[in-house]
């Protein structure tokens, strides 16, 4: 199993409750493809660099996860056949890092 963390972006016209569904279908997704959510965070809606989709902000969610690196491109497949998800962004690491993040206290 291989180490990643995840940041996804989504559309900022989700109400909470349909953010929270999404987010637990991305887990459920992660689970079923044989690998487990470690640690997330909710970073909240934040300014883009660049408008995405017109989009000037969107809610920001940051996952730690294990999975195998076979499984993880079902995975993306997944999330680009979505429009909720704006972007998302994988990154294999040695470790994760400590919790929280610098941008959990960062001001929005």
């Amino acid at each position: 199993m291989n180490k990643f963390e995840v940041v996804l972006i989504l559309s900022p016209d989700l109400a909470s409750n349909a953010i929270n569904s999404e987010l637990d279908k991305f887990k459920s997704l992660i689970s079923k493809n044989d690998g487990k959510v470690i640690n997330e965070e909710d970073w909240g809606l934040r300014d883009l660099s660049y408008n995405i989709s017109k989009f000037k902000k969107a809610f920001y969610n940051f996952f730690q996860i294990e999975i195998s690196g076979l499984n993880l491109d079902k995975i993306k497949k997944d999330l680009n056949q979505s429009d909720i998800f704006l972007r998302h962004l994988f990154i294999k690491v040695k470790e994760h890092q400590e919790l929280p993040t610098k941008l959990i206290n960062e001001k929005k």
